[in-house]
Formats: structure tokens, C-alpha cells, sequence
């Protein structure tokens, strides 16, 4: 999807280019009516800055771009919070609506042969481990216990200086994932290229495409994308959550068959803990 493509991108454009990304994804039914030369005009940047936005968007031409976005624009639209806000019902139902979107959006990004790549690095490691800072912590801990409920070797740092001193002494028999929605974060960065030197696998999960992360892992798994024009600090990681849960899902049906005597012990040692 264009608009998914364009916001994931958004942070790798130059000034110009964002300004031009920024048009397109905030009017997408002008923008299909638009020659190249009243694009340029209308966002301020010259042709030469379109097209070469476009080229990096993957497309041929400008033609070829503005059918792609056209049969975009022909899928059906959710209503956003905004346009539902003053009714609470409306806008509960938008918020639901406004997530459903996204986790439809991850399966049109999430490459299966990457999935397929990561659970492989998952299952031939001795250990794993999750590193991620701020609110992408809690979505490594989270993915950290689901793997050590399958009796995997599985631990999350959350703190970038106990990442690195963690790093540092790994070899080829760990696995580090690394848990950045943006993929810009530079302690996160930092720990996966230290365990990266020091022999680990690494696999970030990101919604930043071509983001810095990216060059520091050995597969990159993409989540959906928020609206660059979106406050950070409401921006849900709902995306994060379900690509490990994916992961997660892939390894325990791998394992299932040796898993039911584990499954059976938890039970037994968690019992006495309820009511």
C-alpha cells in the first residue's frame, strides 16, 4: 500500500521529498487527479523531487503511481477518531476499527520468508534475548515470557547499558531481537550492532522501513506504520505485539509435540497460585 509505504519511508526522505510524501498521504483523491507539474506546485518542491520520490516509492513512472494510488483509494475507509469523537460509542468503535486497520495493514508488509528466516534463528539458538527501550519495553517483556513459557532460554533488557555489557559477550548460539516501532532509536541501534559484532543473529522488528535498525539486523520484520503526523507518544505498538505473537505462534506449533509434559509441569506448579 502506498499511503503504509510513504509513512514507514517517511523519516529516510529528504526535506523536500517529505514535503511532497507528506501531500500525498494527507490528499490522496487530489493527488490522482494531479499532472507531476501541479504535484510539484501544489507541495512546494519541484518535479524533479517528485519523480524522484516516486522512483523511490518503486514505481516506473508517475502514471504508474497514480493508478496504484487510485485502486488504493477504491478500498473502503474506516472512520478516524477525529471525524467520531464527540460521540463515545462512534469513537470506541473507531478506536477498534482504527486498530483492526492496522493489524490488516501488517499483512500486506510482513514478508513470510523473513518469518520464516527469524523462527529459524529462534529455534537453532541456546538464547534469546530482547532488547528494546521506553514503551517498546513492555512489548519485549511481554514476548520474553511467551518465549520461557516454551522452556526456551528467554530474557529481555530494557536498560541500553546492561544491553551492551550483555552484548558484548555473546556468540553465534544467541539471538537478539530488537523491538523499535520508528527503527531511529539509538540505544536499541547501538546493542543490536554490538551483539551483531560479537557473532549473535539479529532480528528487528520495526515499522521504519530502511530505518537504522535495519542495518543492524540480520532479518528485519516490519509492523504497521503511523502517521508521521501522529504525537509519538500515542502511537500504539499494537504492531509490535502481534509480529511477536506471530513468531511465538510459529515456534510453539514447531514445538508443540515435546511441549505437552512442560505444559502439564506449569500447570501443576501454577495451581496452587490461583483461587
Amino acid at each position: 500500500m502506498i499511503t503504509t509505504f510513504i509513512k514507514g519511508k517517511y523519516s529516510t526522505f529528504s526535506e523536500s521529498e517529505k514535503k511532497v510524501a507528506k501531500y500525498i498521504y494527507e490528499r490522496p483523491d487530489d493527488v490522482i487527479h494531479y499532472t507531476i507539474t501541479e504535484l510539484a506546485r501544489f507541495s512546494e518542491a519541484s518535479e524533479a523531487t517528485v519523480y524522484r520520490l516516486i522512483k523511490k516509492l518503486g514505481f516506473s513512472g508517475y502514471q504508474d503511481f497514480k493508478i496504484s494510488l487510485a485502486r488504493e483509494l477504491s478500498i473502503p475507509k474506516e472512520v478516524s477518531p477525529e471525524d467520531s469523537k464527540k460521540d463515545l460509542k462512534n469513537f470506541v468503535k473507531s478506536v477498534i476499527d482504527s486498530n483492526m486497520n492496522l493489524i490488516k495493514q501488517i499483512s500486506s508488509v510482513l514478508d513470510i520468508k523473513s518469518v520464516e528466516k527469524a523462527v529459524k534463528l529462534i529455534e537453532e539458538s541456546k538464547r534469546i534475548f530482547f532488547f528494546a527501550v521506553g514503551r517498546s519495553s513492555a512489548v519485549a517483556q511481554s514476548a520474553s515470557l511467551n518465549f520461557a513459557l516454551l522452556g526456551l532460554s528467554a530474557n529481555y533488557y530494557s536498560d541500553p547499558h546492561a544491553q551492551v555489557m550483555v552484548a558484548s559477550s555473546m556468540d553465534e548460539d544467541d539471538v537478539v531481537i530488537g523491538v523499535s516501532h520508528t527503527g531511529t532509536i539509538r540505544d536499541t541501534c547501538k546493542s543490536l550492532q554490538i551483539a551483531h559484532g560479537a557473532g549473535a543473529k539479529t532480528i528487528a522488528i520495526t515499522s521504519g522501513i530502511s530505518s537504522p535498525i535495519t542495518n543492524e539486523a540480520d532479518v528485519v520484520l516490519y509492523t504497521a506504520t503511523s502517521d508521521p503526523s501522529e504525537n509519538s507518544f500515542i502511537v500504539n505498538r499494537i504492531g509490535e505485539f502481534l509480529v511477536l505473537e506471530v513468531l511465538y505462534r510459529c515456534v510453539l506449533i514447531n514445538f508443540e509435540t515435546n511441549l505437552k509434559k512442560h505444559f502439564n509441569k506449569l500447570e501443576k506448579v501454577l495451581k496452587p497460585k490461583r483461587f
